[in-house]
């Protein structure tokens, strides 16, 4: 079997399985195409995600699904202002041992999943907040001198409101920068609401099948890896990072009057390996420009910090990365 053969092989078991998960997804989850690839490429990139939006629109119900369908355990983390690091971690305890007397033992929190669910999460303190960066950077949790190695597949999928924005803490910029999109839930149609409430105030009952393994998980997490970026594509995708910078020299306007910060390096990773994972989902085994072009608004909005004259202009990041994309003409292959 010639590489090309495997190659395509290899395609059409992976577009078989996200079609599978897809089709079993749509089963509760009304609608939200988008949003569901989203977190899908997050997941498949071994990254995490943060969903903004409001309530009610389904965040807890995905990840519970997207557990289901995968068959991977799930946890969720309800973050308040008085939680604390040990809440999300565990902690150590004094329990009896086998032999009697005392002993420490370690008591694994909600963190220890394979898919953890932090919901409302800018609400909690900066100090809990940061009891997730070791796990969602290095996959693994230190207590003590001891460190724990969390299964995997592991991912992260963090939920705010955009809209009350009393009693809560801002995610700092190091944390942000940890999530691999920053996916908005819109709100539904009209006759995705109709859907949903048909589903949900009828005697409508679906079972979710799990259709995928951790190992098909992880395959697929390879696979995406071995996927080429051209040299000009990936040029492109740092080209488009490098613009978000107002000292850039192809910074548009936008970026060198509203701006304050552009994208960390993590931004071009994400926009390659999302590039590459969309490429695979429209069953190629290539990343193009377009793929860049479609992934960018997601992997940069939340690495771009606008400055005091941005914020007060209401610019959004969207339109400032959308000006990045117009205006940057790619180079020759």
């Amino acid at each position: 079997m010639t590489d090309t053969d495997k190659a395509r092989d290899e395609i059409a078991v992976f577009t078989k399985k996200i079609g599978a998960v897809r089709e079993e997804m749509a089963k509760v989850i009304v609608g939200q195409r988008a949003v569901v690839d989203g977190v899908l490429t997050c997941l498949l990139a071994g990254s995490h995600a943060l969903l903004e939006g409001v309530p009610g629109l389904g965040k807890t119900l995905l990840v519970r699904t997207l557990a289901q369908t995968l068959g991977l355990e799930s946890s969720r983390i309800q973050f308040t202002p008085d939680l604390m690091p040990a809440d999300v971690i565990g902690t150590v305890v004094l329990d009896e041992g086998a032999q009697g007397g005392k002993v420490l033992e370690f008591r694994k929190g909600p963190i220890f999943s394979n898919l953890v669910l932090a919901d409302e999460i800018n609400r909690a303190t900066p100090k809990t907040q940061s009891a997730l960066l070791e796990a969602m950077q290095e996959h693994r949790v230190t207590v003590g001198r001891t460190t724990y190695t969390l299964a995997e597949p592991y991912f992260v999928l963090a939920t705010q409101n955009p809209l009350e924005m009393e009693g809560t803490y801002p995610l700092p910029e190091a944390q942000l920068d940890r999530f691999f999109f920053k996916l908005d839930v819109p709100f539904p149609t009209r006759d995705e609401l109709h859907t949903i409430v048909d589903r949900t105030t009828t005697d409508h009952q679906v079972e979710v099948q799990a259709v995928a393994t951790q190992r098909d998980i992880i395959d697929m997490q390879a696979l995406v890896r071995r996927v080429p970026a051209p040299r000009h594509v990936q040029d492109y995708a740092i080209r488009v990072l490098q613009a978000t910078h107002p000292d850039a020299e192809e910074a548009p306007p936008l970026v060198k009057r509203f701006v304050r910060t552009g994208a960390s390096p993590r931004g071009v990773q994400a926009m390659l390996l999302a590039s590459k994972i969309g490429a695979l989902f429209d069953g190629r085994f290539s990343a193009s420009i377009d793929d860049v072009k479609a992934v960018a608004a997601p992997a940069l909005r939340h690495r771009v910090l606008l400055s005091f004259e941005g914020e007060a202009e209401g610019v959004r990041e969207d339109a400032i990365i959308a000006e990045i994309v117009e205006r940057l003409t790619p180079s020759k292959a």
